[in-house]
């Protein structure tokens, strides 16, 4: 499932959504969720609900239309249009057809798009329940061979969806790599035990550790993503998480909201 508010960068997202979709022949569903505008006088007044759900479903259409022809009609897709709060629709309809994934644009080209709709992505990574994968505006998709793993180790038995992982894995005939950012300063006598657990738990899938020193862990994300030429990486966003460290500073949200490497957010089984 794709979400969508017709700008470059969401629209964006649809092609690499519908490029996943393609390449291991999904469904394709896309959603717009819309609020109705208001012209703000003495009064507020709201404009015409109707004229105002037929535009958007214009667009929708269109959009669907371009994607068929992009994919050579090779994938079943299907639209919706909703009005009401986008996360709450966004939640309603994964809980209904329980997608593989969903797919977001991580920023807008204006000030507006970026506030609004990278809003509302970052949101749903942090609290969104189904697995989802962020696209900046101009990341187009070639495959998925190299998957990243942004682990800290920690808990791993327990916090670690493996299952999905490996599903992963198996459905792009992917590689993991498995990157922990190691502080100097702070001595983590459980890692090798933790990381043992993973090995046991990741046992039929390859995969490969990397264990990287940088007290900035968005500097390392991105050496990490570089220099593996990573296609997508995942992270875990669970309390105290990497993603939390991430996404809870202005200038390192920005990083996730301006990758060009697509982010994937798998929620851990606690």
């Amino acid at each position: 499932m794709v979400a969508t508010d017709f700008s470059p960068a969401a629209s964006n997202a649809v092609k690499y959504a519908a490029d996943m979709a393609l390449s291991i022949n999904a469904n394709l569903f896309l959603l717009h969720v819309y609020q109705v505008s208001f012209v703000y006088s003495e009064i507020p007044v709201a404009l015409n609900e109707e004229a105002e759900r037929q535009e958007v479903e214009q667009a929708i259409i269109q959009l669907k239309e371009e994607i068929i022809r992009r994919t050579d009609s090779k994938i079943n897709i299907t639209s919706e249009v909703r009005l009401g709060a986008f996360f709450q629709e966004l939640k309603t309809i994964c809980d209904y057809i329980k997608p593989y994934t969903v797919v977001m644009g991580s920023q807008g080209t204006t000030a507006a798009e970026r506030l609004l709709f990278g809003g509302h992505t970052v949101h749903a990574m942090k609290n969104l329940s189904w697995p989802l994968i962020t696209v900046s505006g101009d990341t187009k998709f070639s495959g998925i061979k190299n998957i990243g793993f942004a682990c800290d180790f920690e808990n791993v038995a327990d916090s670690t969806p493996v299952e999905e992982i490996k599903t992963l894995v198996h459905d792009f005939h992917a590689e993991l790599q498995l990157l922990n950012i190691v502080n100097k300063s702070v001595y983590n006598p459980g890692i090798v035990f933790e990381s043992g657990l993973m090995q046991e738990m990741l046992k039929d899938i390859k995969h490969t550790y990397h264990f990287i020193s940088n007290e900035n862990i968005e500097e390392g994300i991105i050496e990490f993503t570089e220099k593996n030429n990573i296609d997508l990486l995942i992270v875990l966003p669970k309390r105290h998480s990497l993603l939390d460290e991430i996404i809870g500073k202005s200038y390192t949200k920005q990083l996730v909201l301006n990758s060009h490497v697509p982010v994937m957010a798998l929620h851990s089984q606690l």
